[in-house]
């Protein structure tokens, strides 16, 4: 079976976005620094339709992690950083425009329903009320037998990691220090999730990526 996969940049403190998230700050007071060593690669900016961008082992990185990509889970605070009814969501139609970089299905977590929305480029939004199994199932489904993404945020990551269905996870280890914000690994039985390290890189920018095996 094609495998569920994480990939996510996290600062040295074990924060995967700043403290106050908001509509201005989506990845919370300071998270964009997460996020600036893919920035600046070629393979980020050619999926976000970009030129230019340095091509190095950062760039190869990112290149393999959407090699072999089917779909995509993420939770409605990804997709608009909204709450409550579509119709009072600033963001309804997500932070990507009309064009989104995944080019697949992508699947959203939530609480309201909302019929389908396609986008330009490949990528459909489908919104799923009946929690994350059933999105899971419908991804798959989707994916035929390409992987699926979780794209975030941290809470549904860890529903996942907990219910066991994980696959595998790579964790971009950026050398800052946030001193507060979303933990990866918060709610979660130490004595139940575990971890077999994999392959490490590291990168001319000191960002540091180690895949990890979740063990079954």
């Amino acid at each position: 079976m094609a495998m569920l996969r994480l990939d996510m940049s996290m600062s040295l403190d074990g924060y995967v976005a700043g403290p106050n998230p908001s509509m201005e700050h989506p990845l919370g007071e300071g998270g964009e620094q997460l996020h600036q060593w893919a920035f600046a690669v070629a393979a980020w900016r050619e999926r976000h339709g970009l030129s230019g961008g340095d091509r190095n082992p950062d760039s190869e990185v990112v290149d393999e992690s959407v090699r072999d990509l089917g779909a995509t889970i993420m939770g409605r605070s990804m997709f608009s950083g909204g709450h409550g009814s579509w119709a009072s969501d600033p963001n309804a139609n997500g932070w990507w425009g009309d064009d989104p970089p995944f080019h697949h299905p992508v699947f959203v977590l939530t609480h309201h329903a909302r019929a389908p929305l396609p986008m330009q480029g490949g990528t459909t939004f489908t919104f799923v009320t009946d929690g994350p199994l059933a999105a899971l199932e419908q991804a798959r489904a989707a994916a035929g037998d390409k992987d699926v993404a979780i794209g975030g945020g941290a809470n549904l990551v860890q529903q996942y990691l907990a219910a066991g269905l994980l696959d595998e996870l790579q964790i971009h280890h950026v050398p800052v220090l946030l001193g507060g914000g979303t933990p990866l690994f918060a709610n979660l039985d130490p004595g139940k999730v575990r971890f077999e390290r994999g392959r490490v890189a590291e990168s001319p920018t000191g960002v540091v990526h180690v895949k990890y095996r979740v063990l079954k």
